[in-house]
């Protein structure tokens, strides 16, 4: 037998061979990341305040390392650094849609379409209300690494009762399994080990539970509690039937969506279960209604955000046009935004959010349109309705101190216009290019939604 020093000299010599040496792998350097310096546009920053002409944004790898005057930026931070004339152009942040439904039905090649479309028109992250979590986590991953043209998502895993679950949308998201028993869509009673629960839904790789339907006020306050408790978010439908939107206020969700749904606060008689919802009679609500004033004093103090969701209620409204009486408008889309401007009246967060596509053949997503009710419907200024896609899209995600406005230290999400959207928000439409961590994505390298690619995009 060969002595032990002897084998700890053969042992080093192979080693030596196989691993490279320790000096060797220290004069590895990693790559600079690209300076890029966005030069001479007017910037719309997000935050609401006037529009500054002659500025610069640089970046630096995926995040903003510098905004300020043309004449402000450092020679040093220049040096080497690729310059892109934006003079005549308008700079916003990236756009972020706070209501998407990407994987109810997963359809891969329709929802890089669709993701494809938002990104190269303006759109650099989206908040997934509910679907199949195992496609979500896939494209979510595709998106982030830049392997798809696409804007960040960040997704829910779905509570709702029991009773909930006949829904044929769970089934299609719980493919191959039992919807109400899996870790993205779970059934909640008064049994439930709420800890496990949460605890499940955050292995998803959701950034937060979605409290959909068919739940008491008890049990969504014990949800937001302990997810809170884990450090998970919790957003909800504004009524949750038979939990009422002053309910989950004080039980404390980040965000309630669907402006109309708050209105179930002032009717007489309230449903009780999500599937036997009846219309709102606009004719119950008051302009401004008192009680809903109470609503949105909790939120304001709460600091929760209002996904409104008004462009869901016009689709409602051409849906259901000339049918009387019709089960699928629960709410007209001028109540929606009546709602919805009273709660920003109030000092309420507003997000964008959209709940729907526009069709396939459309050449930009629907995200342009609910900024454009906010304004021609519920009074939004144009500064407000951009700051309701940008700043109140990234508190909806919890996200502000990443993304939302245009700063230094924040996501190189950026867009833009070449035209001015403070004076008409339809000039959101002119987008010149995107920048979504950094990479850059040219309008006119755009290549429409195919008739293949389409799915259920209609």
């Amino acid at each position: 037998m060969k002595p032990v020093t002897t084998l700890l000299r053969s042992a080093l010599l192979v080693s030596s061979v196989l691993v490279p040496p320790m000096a060797a792998a220290q004069e590895t350097r990693p790559t600079p990341e690209p300076v890029v310096i966005y030069r001479g546009a007017t910037l719309i920053d997000g935050t609401g305040v006037a529009p500054r002409a002659g500025m610069a944004v640089v970046t630096k790898g995926q995040d903003i390392a510098l905004v300020a005057p043309v004449g402000q930026v450092p020679a040093e931070l220049a040096q080497g650094a690729t310059v892109v004339d934006a003079s005549g152009l308008y700079v916003l942040p990236g756009l972020i849609d706070t209501h998407v439904h990407l994987a109810t039905v997963p359809n891969r090649k329709a929802e890089e379409a669709l993701l494809r479309r938002a990104v190269y028109g303006g759109v650099t992250a989206e908040r997934d209300m509910a679907g199949d979590t195992r496609a979500l986590a896939d494209l979510s991953r595709s998106a982030l690494l830049g392997e798809i043209p696409a804007p960040d998502i960040y997704y829910a895993a779905l509570m709702a009762g029991p009773s909930f679950f006949k829904d044929p949308r769970t089934a299609a998201s719980a493919k191959g399994d039992t919807p109400g028993e899996v870790p993205w869509m779970q059934a909640i009673t008064p049994a439930t080990d709420l800890k496990v629960a949460v605890a499940l839904a955050r292995g998803t790789g959701a950034s937060a539970i979605k409290i959909y339907a068919n739940l008491p006020a008890d049990l969504v306050a014990g949800i937001t509690h302990e997810a809170h408790a884990q450090g998970f978010r919790v957003w909800a439908h504004a009524m949750v039937f038979p939990a009422t939107p002053a309910e989950e206020i004080k039980a404390g969700v980040d965000v309630l969506s669907h402006a109309c749904m708050l209105a179930y606060q002032a009717l007489p008689v309230k449903p009780t279960q999500y599937h036997d919802r009846a219309p709102v009679d606009p004719a119950r609500i008051g302009n401004p209604d008192p009680i809903l004033t109470g609503l949105f004093d909790g939120m304001k103090r709460h600091g929760q955000v209002l996904d409104a969701t008004v462009r869901v209620y016009a689709e409602g409204d051409k849906r259901w046009a000339g049918k009387p009486n019709p089960p699928g408008s629960y709410c007209p889309g001028e109540l929606a935004a009546r709602i919805t401007a009273q709660a920003h009246a109030a000092g309420v967060a507003v997000s964008a959010g959209t709940d729907g596509e526009t069709p396939a053949a459309d050449a930009y997503p629907a995200l342009h349109e609910e900024l454009e009710l906010l304004v021609r419907q519920a009074g939004f200024t144009p500064l407000a309705a951009i700051q309701a896609g940008t700043q109140m899209g990234a508190r909806a995600l919890n996200l502000e101190s990443r993304m939302g406005t245009v700063a230094a230290g924040k996501l190189a999400n950026l867009v833009f216009v070449a035209k001015d959207p403070t004076q008409d928000i339809a000039n959101l439409r002119s987008v010149v290019y995107t920048v979504k961590r950094g990479r850059r994505y040219n309008r006119a390298d755009f290549r429409p939604i195919a008739p293949e690619e389409a799915g259920d995009v209609d």
